[in-house]
């Protein structure tokens, strides 16, 4: 499946300065969202400064001495000024942002992106989107992910400034659209449904770009009921963010699935490489295409994500996609919330966990009747063998279910 072409050609790529030409130095920023962050993601994109690798100041000590070790940035920000780093080694001239992913599972790796990439996935993006109005982006989503990252380039590269909110409050989000008169806004699932919670007209935004994790069966209507004009959009760091906007690839990006069933992408928008582990990229390239640990297949409709092929659940040796799981699960009228896990199982291997928050508390769904639920639509080794009832799922900092706190025993 191959993007069709809008009128405008990305433009070119950010140029190093002189000093930079054999290496350009990584400076990681441990920052509040906000001007400065904003500022140095510019200077990056525009060549005229260093590149960046945004880090949460909310990481523990040792998970940033961690990310540091790992990714051996030459300098670091953060509040207390800036300084160098002993071991830090620079970046090829190309490279404007590194993003340390981890997804939800595995060891955090650097991610890095040339400006070019960059600039392709927002030309494309705000082409597929309308979105050259000159009306503000908001940013409610972490700097240090590639989905609030990319809202910052949009931005850029649109014209206009960014309106930044360090975290998410459902309030302040709409007073902030209101007062810019409009905006285009980047949400995750979780920040939609707590925006539906207020009973607020979404008309305010413009567009809400709906990433990050699969929509819940129902969510998308709803929003569209209240006046919302949704855009779903799949992608990873890898490709700069969403690279696929309601099933179909943006300009100049081309998807296919292989025999394995994994999303292949390939296209402008693809990152050069993860840091000092030229290993790592070789086991996910095959000449021009990313493979992605995404599985999925193409319809009349476009591209449909199916789950993970690092999420499926062995069970007795019968495979278990446990996001197909919870999508049918999630249509059970009494769950309001839900993920699908494995958990270590003595006799079968892994066994089907369902962890659920319920549609009303007082009144819970038992485990035998989602398994009647489940069978009714699924394989019976699919239907959960354990129920596991949560007041709210444990979400990471993008908004994904955290699957490594899930998949722990109780």
């Amino acid at each position: 499946m191959h993007a069709e072409h809008p009128s405008e050609k990305a433009p070119a790529s950010g140029r190093p300065t002189p000093d930079e030409a054999e290496g350009r130095s990584l400076h990681a920023l441990v920052l509040p969202p906000g001007p400065a962050v904003a500022r140095a993601v510019r200077d990056a994109l525009g060549g005229d400064g260093p590149a960046v690798l945004p880090l949460s100041p909310a990481l523990p000590a040792t998970a940033l001495r961690a990310a540091l070790t790992s990714l051996r940035p030459t300098h670091l920000v953060d509040g207390d000024g800036m300084r160098a780093l002993p071991g830090g080694l620079p970046v090829a001239p190309e490279i404007s942002l590194v993003i340390a992913t981890s997804g939800s599972t595995g060891t955090p790796k650097g991610v890095e992106l040339s400006a070019s990439a960059l600039r392709a996935s927002a030309e494309a993006s705000l082409t597929a989107l309308s979105a050259r109005d000159g009306l503000p982006w908001l940013c409610c989503l972490p700097v240090d992910h590639i989905s609030g990252l990319q809202v910052l380039v949009r931005a850029m590269v649109g014209g206009t400034e960014p309106i930044v909110h360090a975290g998410f409050s459902p309030q302040g989000v709409l007073r902030a659209v209101r007062a810019a008169g409009a905006a285009h806004v980047s949400l995750v699932p979780t920040q939609l449904r707590r925006l539906l919670a207020l009973g607020a007209d979404l008309s305010c935004f413009r567009t809400i770009l709906l990433g990050g994790a699969a929509a819940p069966p129902g969510l998308i209507d709803e929003a569209r009921t209240a006046g919302a004009r949704v855009v779903t959009s799949y992608g990873s760091s890898e490709t700069s963010g969403g690279c696929v906007y309601d099933g179909r690839p943006l300009y100049n990006v081309d998807l296919k699935v292989g025999d394995d069933g994994r999303i292949h992408v390939a296209g402008p928008t693809l990152f050069s490489g993860y840091r000092l582990r030229p290993d790592l990229t070789a086991a996910v390239r095959e000449g021009p295409w990313f493979v992605t640990s995404d599985l999925g297949e193409l319809t009349d409709t476009g591209l449909r994500v199916t789950g993970r092929a690092d999420d499926v659940i062995n069970t007795g040796g019968e495979k278990v996609v446990a996001a197909v799981c919870a999508a049918t699960l999630a249509r059970h009228p009494a769950v309001a919330d839900i993920a699908v896990v494995g958990r270590p199982d003595p006799e079968w291997g892994e066994r089907v966990v369902a962890v659920v928050v319920p549609a009303d508390p007082a009144s819970p769904p038992g485990l035998a009747e989602l398994r009647a639920f489940a069978k009714r639509h699924l394989p019976a080794h699919a239907a959960p063998a354990e129920l596991v009832l949560m007041p709210e799922l444990p979400l990471l900092p993008n908004g994904k279910p955290d699957l490594r706190v899930l998949r722990q025993p109780s």
